[in-house]
């Protein structure tokens, strides 16, 4: 399991709107450009499924989710279907913040045609290291959004 951990100085329900969100995950990650949800799910509760929007470099893609764990404010895990890894935050009252922690981990065989892909270097060479680096960017991100707002 990949993670990167920061303490936000803002309470976890401000940080949970915020992660939760998938909609205005652009405005923080280095690759995920946001998402909307599908099959008459309109925000985050188990079960909901969503597609993300992904880019790099001039490469763009969709990728299908569904939410695995939702408890606010707390816990959100989501799997992705293509790449059957599972992307998650989980957010723990820290005096007058939150401590977050960004994770990620491999739950399943990721389809041959992805792999292909991630191994071509087409979405980056080097495909892990990006994906690590992208987790503490994103954390950084959202804690400059939450105590900039807080």
């Amino acid at each position: 399991m990949d993670q990167a951990t920061a303490t936000i100085a803002s309470p976890p329900e401000q940080v949970w709107r915020m992660v939760t969100d998938i909609t205005r995950m652009g405005e923080w990650s280095p690759e995920a450009t946001g998402g909307r949800w599908r099959d008459g799910a309109s925000g985050p509760e188990t079960g909901a499924r969503f597609v993300g929007s992904n880019r790099h470099g001039r490469i763009r893609w969709n990728t299908h989710c569904r939410v695995t764990e939702c408890e606010p404010p707390s816990r959100f895990t989501f799997v992705v279907g293509e790449s059957a890894t599972a992307w998650g935050w989980i957010l723990e009252p820290d005096g007058e913040g939150t401590k977050v922690t960004h994770w990620r981990e491999r739950v399943g065989k990721t389809n041959p045609l992805v792999t292909a892909l991630q191994k071509s270097g087409i979405i980056g060479r080097d495909r892990e290291t990006l994906m690590a680096d992208g987790m503490r960017r994103t954390l950084d991100a959202v804690r400059s959004a939450a105590e900039r707002d807080a």
